[in-house]
């Protein structure tokens, strides 16, 4: 059986399109986490902000910021994730990152666009989900808006961890820390939702509520207003045990 999954995430300002200030910004955070951590989990475009200047800002698969995630992993001992804007064959994605230690690799692109805020004029869909095996541990890191379409997060391939990363404003937090719950314990899944805080230059501000919510819905660890790095052990033995007992899943559409 896996061993328990020890997780930080990182609730955090973002400096508003300034990638190199953001980069110092996280190596600060994240030194500390050196040897203590299985995976480090940032938020949605965490070397920007919620920007839809993609033509400006996109990165490729082997820019800077690629580039210290592989770095940062390697340093640290643990797998990196987080989002950022990506060009690829003349497309640009908001791309979530996944970096192991060891240099492996794995990306998702988001697939419910914020329409809202006109982020399918600017980005194309992802079409496939991730899903991640990770020190025995099956993981689902998903994007921000996807957070409200349960079909997209059901838990048809057995994760074990289901993953949001986020530019969730405030005004809607009561949405974000409900769907949180909702997700975890409709997936009899540990659900983790990790927010930026503090305010955009377009005016946006974002409580954070980073959340970590068990498989029984309950909240183990949710954080307001201010920046937070928060590491804890998730059971992988009590997660199926309750599975075991409950096995709601089996009777999943």
């Amino acid at each position: 059986m896996p061993k328990d999954l020890r997780i930080s995430i990182v609730q955090s300002i973002l400096h508003w399109e300034q990638v190199d200030t953001n980069l110092e910004m996280f190596d600060a955070k994240l030194a500390p986490l050196k040897g203590q951590t299985d995976l480090i989990v940032l938020p949605e475009m965490f070397t920007t902000g919620f920007s839809m200047k993609a033509e400006v800002l996109a990165e490729s698969m082997d820019g800077p910021t690629v580039h210290w995630m592989r770095a940062k992993a390697k340093a640290l001992d643990t797998a990196v994730t987080g989002s950022l804007i990506i060009q690829e064959n003349g497309r640009y994605y908001n791309r979530l990152i996944w970096v192991e230690a060891d240099g492996r690799m794995a990306t998702y692109d988001k697939r419910h666009l914020f329409t809202l805020a006109g982020e399918h004029q600017y980005y194309t869909a992802g079409q496939e989900r991730l899903v991640v095996d990770y020190k025995g541990w099956k993981i689902c890191p998903l994007v921000c808006y996807d957070l409200r379409f349960p079909v997209w997060s059901r838990n048809t391939v057995d994760y074990d961890l289901l993953i949001y990363v986020a530019n969730f404003p405030a005004r809607r937090s009561l949405a974000w820390k409900s769907l949180l719950q909702a997700r975890a314990i409709e997936n009899l899944a540990y659900t983790i939702g990790v927010n930026r805080v503090g305010s955009d230059e377009n005016g946006i501000y974002y409580s954070g509520d980073t959340s970590l919510i068990d498989y029984e819905g309950n909240i183990c660890y949710q954080k307001a207003d201010e920046e937070a790095v928060y590491s804890l052990n998730l059971s992988y033995e009590a997660q199926q045990s309750f599975r075991q007992r409950y096995n709601f899943l089996a009777d999943r559409d």
